[in-house]
Protein backbone atom coordinates (compact mmCIF):
# COMPACT_ATOMS: atom_id res chain seq x y z
CA UNK A 1 0.00 0.00 0.00
CA UNK A 2 0.89 3.51 -0.88
CA UNK A 3 -0.74 5.33 2.41
CA UNK A 4 -0.71 4.17 6.41
CA UNK A 5 -3.96 3.33 7.69
CA UNK A 6 -5.08 3.69 11.07
CA UNK A 7 -6.30 1.51 12.71
CA UNK A 8 -7.84 3.40 15.94
CA UNK A 9 -10.36 0.18 17.01
CA UNK A 10 -7.57 -2.33 16.48
CA UNK A 11 -5.16 -0.29 18.50
CA UNK A 12 -7.86 -0.05 21.60
CA UNK A 13 -8.79 -3.91 21.25
CA UNK A 14 -4.44 -4.28 21.32
CA UNK A 15 -3.78 -2.06 24.43
CA UNK A 16 -6.99 -4.08 26.09
CA UNK A 17 -5.29 -7.86 25.65
CA UNK A 18 -1.80 -6.60 26.46
CA UNK A 19 1.20 -8.77 26.45
CA UNK A 20 -0.52 -11.84 26.92
CA UNK A 21 -2.54 -11.04 23.88
CA UNK A 22 -3.14 -13.93 20.80
CA UNK A 23 -1.03 -13.94 17.91
CA UNK A 24 -1.34 -10.61 15.45
CA UNK A 25 -3.37 -11.09 12.26
CA UNK A 26 -1.21 -8.77 10.09
CA UNK A 27 1.55 -6.16 11.19
CA UNK A 28 1.68 -2.78 9.71
CA UNK A 29 4.41 -1.00 9.58
CA UNK A 30 5.95 -3.13 12.42
CA UNK A 31 2.36 -2.40 14.67
CA UNK A 32 0.29 -5.61 15.58
CA UNK A 33 -3.10 -6.23 13.83
CA UNK A 34 -5.47 -8.13 16.07
CA UNK A 35 -8.36 -7.87 14.63
CA UNK A 36 -9.70 -6.85 11.01
CA UNK A 37 -10.30 -3.09 10.68
CA UNK A 38 -14.72 -2.86 10.06
CA UNK A 39 -13.81 0.04 7.59
CA UNK A 40 -11.53 -1.85 4.92
CA UNK A 41 -12.01 -1.30 2.04
CA UNK A 42 -10.26 -3.31 -1.34
CA UNK A 43 -11.32 -1.62 -4.75
CA UNK A 44 -13.01 -4.32 -7.44
CA UNK A 45 -9.98 -3.62 -9.56
CA UNK A 46 -7.23 -3.92 -6.68
CA UNK A 47 -6.36 -7.75 -7.58
CA UNK A 48 -5.50 -8.49 -11.51
CA UNK A 49 -4.89 -12.03 -12.56
CA UNK A 50 -3.38 -12.35 -15.93
CA UNK A 51 -3.21 -15.68 -17.30
CA UNK A 52 -0.15 -16.71 -19.80
CA UNK A 53 -1.38 -17.32 -23.34
CA UNK A 54 -1.40 -20.71 -24.17
CA UNK A 55 -2.60 -21.10 -27.35
CA UNK A 56 -0.51 -20.63 -30.72
CA UNK A 57 -3.35 -19.09 -32.81
CA UNK A 58 -7.37 -18.59 -33.65
CA UNK A 59 -7.13 -23.04 -34.61
CA UNK A 60 -5.85 -23.61 -31.64
CA UNK A 61 -7.88 -22.18 -29.26
CA UNK A 62 -10.94 -23.38 -31.74
CA UNK A 63 -9.66 -26.66 -31.57
CA UNK A 64 -8.93 -26.30 -27.87
CA UNK A 65 -12.98 -25.49 -26.90
CA UNK A 66 -14.09 -28.66 -29.33
CA UNK A 67 -11.84 -31.46 -27.92
CA UNK A 68 -12.66 -29.64 -24.44
CA UNK A 69 -16.37 -30.26 -24.49
CA UNK A 70 -16.07 -33.99 -26.75
CA UNK A 71 -17.31 -32.39 -29.98
CA UNK A 72 -17.71 -34.03 -32.81
CA UNK A 73 -15.14 -32.15 -35.25
CA UNK A 74 -17.23 -33.15 -38.36
CA UNK A 75 -20.70 -31.76 -36.74
CA UNK A 76 -19.51 -28.47 -34.83
CA UNK A 77 -22.33 -27.16 -32.77
CA UNK A 78 -21.77 -23.60 -33.61
CA UNK A 79 -23.86 -21.60 -31.65
CA UNK A 80 -22.01 -22.96 -28.88
CA UNK A 81 -18.78 -22.74 -29.62
CA UNK A 82 -18.91 -19.52 -31.60
CA UNK A 83 -20.37 -18.38 -27.94
CA UNK A 84 -17.57 -19.27 -25.71
CA UNK A 85 -15.02 -18.35 -28.35
CA UNK A 86 -16.30 -14.50 -28.23
CA UNK A 87 -16.57 -15.02 -24.62
CA UNK A 88 -12.35 -15.82 -24.54
CA UNK A 89 -11.86 -13.36 -27.38
CA UNK A 90 -13.22 -9.92 -25.41
CA UNK A 91 -11.06 -11.42 -21.98
CA UNK A 92 -7.49 -10.99 -24.42
CA UNK A 93 -8.72 -8.01 -26.72
CA UNK A 94 -7.80 -5.59 -23.67
CA UNK A 95 -4.53 -6.37 -23.05
CA UNK A 96 -3.26 -7.45 -26.71
CA UNK A 97 -4.59 -5.98 -29.52
CA UNK A 98 -2.27 -7.43 -32.36
CA UNK A 99 -3.37 -10.82 -30.73
CA UNK A 100 -6.80 -10.05 -30.83
CA UNK A 101 -7.13 -8.91 -34.14
CA UNK A 102 -6.05 -12.61 -35.28
CA UNK A 103 -9.23 -13.63 -33.07
CA UNK A 104 -11.31 -11.08 -34.46
CA UNK A 105 -10.80 -12.73 -38.12
CA UNK A 106 -11.65 -16.24 -36.96
CA UNK A 107 -14.72 -14.97 -34.63
CA UNK A 108 -15.89 -13.25 -37.74
CA UNK A 109 -15.63 -16.57 -39.95
CA UNK A 110 -17.87 -18.27 -37.25
CA UNK A 111 -20.50 -15.81 -37.17
CA UNK A 112 -20.70 -15.90 -40.99
CA UNK A 113 -20.49 -19.94 -40.61
CA UNK A 114 -23.61 -19.79 -37.38
CA UNK A 115 -25.61 -17.14 -40.18
CA UNK A 116 -25.55 -19.34 -43.06
CA UNK A 117 -25.96 -22.48 -41.10
CA UNK A 118 -29.78 -20.64 -40.68
CA UNK A 119 -30.30 -19.98 -44.37
CA UNK A 120 -32.45 -22.57 -46.04
CA UNK A 121 -30.20 -25.63 -47.48
CA UNK A 122 -28.72 -24.93 -50.63
CA UNK A 123 -27.47 -27.66 -53.38
CA UNK A 124 -24.24 -27.83 -55.01
CA UNK A 125 -24.47 -27.26 -58.95
CA UNK A 126 -21.93 -29.79 -59.83
CA UNK A 127 -22.83 -32.47 -57.43
CA UNK A 128 -26.18 -31.58 -56.47
CA UNK A 129 -25.14 -32.84 -52.21
CA UNK A 130 -26.21 -30.12 -50.07
CA UNK A 131 -23.18 -27.75 -49.07
CA UNK A 132 -21.90 -27.24 -45.32
CA UNK A 133 -21.48 -24.41 -44.54
CA UNK A 134 -18.64 -25.57 -41.97
CA UNK A 135 -16.91 -27.73 -44.54
CA UNK A 136 -13.76 -25.22 -44.91
CA UNK A 137 -13.36 -24.66 -41.08
CA UNK A 138 -13.40 -28.65 -40.66
CA UNK A 139 -10.87 -29.41 -43.14
CA UNK A 140 -8.63 -26.60 -41.99
CA UNK A 141 -9.04 -27.60 -38.30
CA UNK A 142 -8.21 -31.43 -39.23
CA UNK A 143 -5.28 -30.40 -41.52
CA UNK A 144 -4.04 -27.66 -38.29
CA UNK A 145 -4.33 -31.08 -36.22
CA UNK A 146 -2.47 -33.13 -38.46
CA UNK A 147 -0.15 -30.65 -37.88
CA UNK A 148 0.17 -30.32 -34.39
CA UNK A 149 0.46 -34.07 -33.97
CA UNK A 150 3.39 -34.10 -36.55
CA UNK A 151 5.31 -31.11 -34.58
CA UNK A 152 4.06 -32.88 -31.36
CA UNK A 153 5.92 -36.57 -32.53
CA UNK A 154 9.08 -34.57 -34.14
CA UNK A 155 9.30 -32.82 -30.60
CA UNK A 156 10.23 -36.23 -28.99
CA UNK A 157 13.36 -37.38 -31.59
CA UNK A 158 16.73 -36.58 -30.26
CA UNK A 159 17.91 -33.25 -31.22
CA UNK A 160 21.66 -32.55 -31.41
CA UNK A 161 22.89 -30.02 -28.84
CA UNK A 162 19.45 -30.87 -26.81
CA UNK A 163 19.46 -35.01 -26.64
CA UNK A 164 22.78 -35.94 -27.25
CA UNK A 165 26.34 -33.96 -28.73
CA UNK A 166 28.08 -35.10 -31.39
CA UNK A 167 31.67 -36.55 -30.38
CA UNK A 168 34.29 -36.57 -32.74
CA UNK A 169 37.83 -38.80 -32.59
CA UNK A 170 41.22 -38.67 -34.66
CA UNK A 171 41.51 -42.08 -36.51
CA UNK A 172 44.79 -43.06 -39.19
CA UNK A 173 43.62 -43.68 -42.61
CA UNK A 174 46.20 -46.18 -43.12
CA UNK A 175 45.66 -49.37 -41.73
CA UNK A 176 45.90 -52.53 -42.91
CA UNK A 177 42.44 -55.49 -42.52
CA UNK A 178 43.07 -57.79 -39.76
CA UNK A 179 41.52 -61.24 -41.19
CA UNK A 180 40.88 -63.76 -38.73
CA UNK A 181 42.58 -66.53 -37.97
CA UNK A 182 41.92 -69.95 -38.58
CA UNK A 183 41.03 -72.31 -35.58
CA UNK A 184 42.58 -75.58 -35.71
CA UNK A 185 39.03 -77.24 -34.93
CA UNK A 186 37.54 -75.24 -37.54
CA UNK A 187 40.47 -76.60 -40.57
CA UNK A 188 40.34 -80.11 -39.05
CA UNK A 189 36.69 -80.54 -39.44
CA UNK A 190 36.68 -79.16 -42.81
CA UNK A 191 39.21 -81.91 -43.85
CA UNK A 192 37.17 -83.96 -42.14
CA UNK A 193 34.53 -82.51 -44.49
CA UNK A 194 36.52 -83.39 -47.77
CA UNK A 195 37.84 -87.07 -46.49
CA UNK A 196 33.83 -87.67 -46.40
CA UNK A 197 33.52 -86.55 -49.98
CA UNK A 198 36.28 -88.68 -50.86
CA UNK A 199 35.02 -91.76 -50.11
CA UNK A 200 32.08 -91.32 -51.42
CA UNK A 201 33.67 -91.42 -54.77
CA UNK A 202 37.00 -93.59 -54.23
CA UNK A 203 37.13 -97.17 -55.51
CA UNK A 204 38.83 -99.91 -53.53
CA UNK A 205 41.79 -100.32 -55.85
CA UNK A 206 45.38 -101.71 -53.88
CA UNK A 207 48.38 -100.35 -56.13
CA UNK A 208 51.16 -98.61 -55.02
CA UNK A 209 51.69 -94.73 -56.56
CA UNK A 210 55.16 -92.41 -55.73
CA UNK A 211 52.92 -89.16 -55.00
CA UNK A 212 54.82 -85.79 -55.01
CA UNK A 213 53.84 -82.89 -52.34
CA UNK A 214 56.26 -80.24 -54.56
CA UNK A 215 54.12 -81.52 -57.50
CA UNK A 216 50.79 -80.84 -55.91
CA UNK A 217 51.97 -77.60 -54.14
CA UNK A 218 52.23 -76.19 -57.52
CA UNK A 219 48.93 -77.96 -58.62
CA UNK A 220 47.15 -75.43 -55.74
CA UNK A 221 48.42 -72.17 -56.75
CA UNK A 222 47.80 -73.11 -60.63
CA UNK A 223 44.27 -73.03 -59.24
CA UNK A 224 44.11 -70.59 -56.92
CA UNK A 225 46.20 -68.45 -59.81
CA UNK A 226 43.48 -65.72 -60.82
CA UNK A 227 40.78 -66.61 -58.15
CA UNK A 228 40.48 -64.11 -55.49
CA UNK A 229 39.00 -66.94 -53.22
CA UNK A 230 38.71 -70.23 -53.95
CA UNK A 231 36.51 -72.49 -51.05
CA UNK A 232 38.70 -75.21 -49.25
CA UNK A 233 36.75 -78.00 -50.26
CA UNK A 234 36.55 -77.02 -54.12
CA UNK A 235 40.60 -77.48 -54.30
CA UNK A 236 40.38 -81.17 -53.20
CA UNK A 237 37.47 -81.18 -56.62
CA UNK A 238 38.96 -83.84 -59.02
CA UNK A 239 40.93 -85.87 -56.58
CA UNK A 240 40.53 -89.33 -57.63
CA UNK A 241 41.88 -91.12 -54.25
CA UNK A 242 41.97 -90.91 -50.56
CA UNK A 243 46.19 -91.00 -50.66
CA UNK A 244 45.77 -88.51 -53.50
CA UNK A 245 43.49 -86.10 -51.29
CA UNK A 246 46.02 -86.32 -48.19
CA UNK A 247 49.41 -85.45 -50.65
CA UNK A 248 47.20 -82.35 -51.81
CA UNK A 249 46.37 -81.18 -47.90
CA UNK A 250 50.00 -81.69 -47.18
CA UNK A 251 50.44 -79.32 -50.00
CA UNK A 252 48.28 -76.92 -48.73
CA UNK A 253 49.70 -76.67 -45.45
CA UNK A 254 53.05 -76.43 -46.76
CA UNK A 255 52.01 -73.68 -48.87
CA UNK A 256 50.39 -72.01 -45.65
CA UNK A 257 53.96 -72.24 -43.80
CA UNK A 258 55.34 -70.36 -46.39
CA UNK A 259 53.61 -68.15 -46.17
CA UNK A 260 52.46 -68.47 -50.25
CA UNK A 261 48.94 -69.34 -49.22
CA UNK A 262 46.17 -67.56 -47.10
CA UNK A 263 43.59 -69.28 -45.20
CA UNK A 264 40.66 -67.31 -44.06
CA UNK A 265 36.82 -67.60 -42.72
CA UNK A 266 34.67 -64.56 -42.20
CA UNK A 267 33.67 -65.87 -38.95
CA UNK A 268 33.15 -69.13 -36.61
CA UNK A 269 31.52 -72.01 -38.68
CA UNK A 270 31.64 -70.10 -41.26
CA UNK A 271 32.92 -71.56 -44.59
CA UNK A 272 36.70 -71.48 -45.10
CA UNK A 273 38.55 -70.18 -48.43
CA UNK A 274 41.94 -70.17 -49.29
CA UNK A 275 44.08 -67.24 -51.44
CA UNK A 276 47.27 -66.39 -52.79
CA UNK A 277 49.02 -64.77 -50.08
CA UNK A 278 49.78 -60.68 -50.60
CA UNK A 279 53.47 -59.64 -51.45
CA UNK A 280 53.93 -56.74 -49.47
CA UNK A 281 57.12 -54.43 -50.97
Amino acid sequence: MSETIALPEAQDEQASFGADAAEPLARLYGQPVLAMPRDLYIPPDALEVFLEETFEGPLDLLLYLIRKQNFNILDIPMAEVTHQYLAYVEEIRDHNLELAAEYLLMAAMLIEIKSRMLLPVKKSDETGEVEDPRAELVRRLLEYERIKEGARKLETVPVVGRDFWPVQTAMDASFEVALPDINPVDLRLAWLDVVKRAKLSQHHRIGRAELSVREHMSLVLRKLQGQRFMEFADLFDGIPSMQVAVVHFLALLELTREGLVDITQAEPYAPIYVRLAYTTA
